[in-house]
């Protein structure tokens, strides 16, 4: 089971930022990145990045979140602006061998993010 570190999140207004972090310990794998679900909706692709530092996003995230990664010590950022109402979710941290098969850590409980209108 990897051991995981998730930080930041909380509550924002419409338009602020937030940041989140993840640090899984024990990944080996290439891929790392996030998925959130909402209250009463399916999860969904957030974004992600490689060991190499190739990034992909989620429709949502395009154009307000940037994703980055600290190899050394298996840690990614989300840097989320200009937030809005529908960005409020759960965050999940997630790793995989490659984008394609990115999952959510299984025992990981989340980053709330609340963005009040």
């Amino acid at each position: 089971q990897e051991l995981l570190e998730e930080s930041g999140g909380g509550l924002a207004q419409a338009g602020g930022s937030l940041r989140l972090s993840c640090t899984i310990h024990t990944h080996s794998g290439s891929a790392m990145g996030w998925f959130r679900q909402a209250q009463g909706k399916d999860r969904e692709f957030v974004a992600a990045i490689t060991s190499s530092g190739g990034t992909w996003y989620g429709d949502p995230a395009k154009g307000r979140f940037t994703i980055a990664r600290n190899n050394a010590k298996n840690t990614i950022y989300l840097q989320m602006n200009r937030l809005k109402p529908e960005d409020t979710a759960v965050y999940y941290c997630a790793a995989g061998d490659s984008i394609g098969t990115l999952t959510p850590i299984s025992g990981g409980r989340g980053t709330p993010v609340t963005v009040s209108s």
